[in-house]
């Protein structure tokens, strides 16, 4: 006699905040989610509340669920079955990488760009959170919104994230800057210089929400008009790039 499935008991209600309607709802709720599982308020082997629970708990549209769900199975801490929920299977994620392997000559070339970068960009992000206009503020926000965009139909958004950094670059309102990162183009982007065969398909919408998340942080300290906030977000974003193509480094 086949065993009857045992039905689905429901979660408790979690200890999450509704969202407001700025940036990434799905990216906002993930976080939390995330959150809830690695400081282990949901364990390993639990499911989350059903899709109608989260959507009441975060104030938010089932498709916002949905892919906050799938953002957490990108980083391996969530499995979803049909009929079963979804169930929580580690309680760290796993790391997302943007390349499988990457040439040494290219991992140096990526890193030497990056050294460029890091110390540039973070002073101007400082100088744009002071200098910045009303038509710079545009331009910047617009950037962010078609990298999410790029992001969401699973490109690479190599020219978006350029655009992106060049319209701060470009909100110093000091020529040189600009000069900087139009001789640089889109090489300054370290995906720019993979080739097809490195590209790590499996994560790297995974590693670009992230991405996403870290420009986010430097938009919101910008148009707060904070240079310390701006420099630290910036320079955040850059020296976590440094350490994941560092570890592409041989002999590492």
């Amino acid at each position: 006699m086949v065993a009857k499935p045992e039905p689905r008991r429901e979660a408790p209600p979690l200890n999450v905040q509704k969202l407001s309607r700025e940036g990434s709802l799905s990216l906002n709720v993930a976080d939390q989610l995330e959150r809830l599982i690695t400081d282990g308020s949901i364990h390993v082997g639990e499911r989350l509340p059903t899709e109608s629970g989260l959507c009441e708990s975060f104030g938010v549209s089932r498709t916002v669920i949905r892919e906050a769900v799938a953002h957490l199975k990108s980083l391996g801490l969530v499995e979803a079955r049909r009929g079963v929920g979804t169930t929580v299977l580690r309680s760290t994620p796993a790391e997302a990488m943007p390349a499988k392997r990457i040439r040494p000559t290219t991992v140096e070339d990526i890193l030497h760009v990056l050294e460029l970068r890091l110390n540039l960009e973070p002073a101007a992000a400082a100088l744009a959170a002071t200098r910045h206009t009303e038509d710079d503020r545009r331009d910047i926000e617009q950037c962010h919104a078609a990298f999410v965009v790029a992001r969401e139909q699973r490109t690479l958004a190599r020219n978006e994230d350029f655009a992106f950094h060049r319209a701060i670059a470009v909100a110093t309102h000091n020529p040189f800057f600009s000069v900087l990162f139009e001789q640089l183009n889109t090489s300054a982007i370290p995906r720019a210089k993979l080739v097809s065969s490195e590209v790590n398909t499996a994560s790297s919408n995974s590693y670009l929400s992230r991405v996403e998340q870290e420009h986010l942080e430097v938009v919101e300290a910008i148009l707060a008009r904070d240079p310390q906030a701006a420099h630290d977000a910036m320079r955040r974003h850059l020296v976590r790039a440094r350490e994941t193509y560092q570890q592409f480094q041989i002999g590492r």
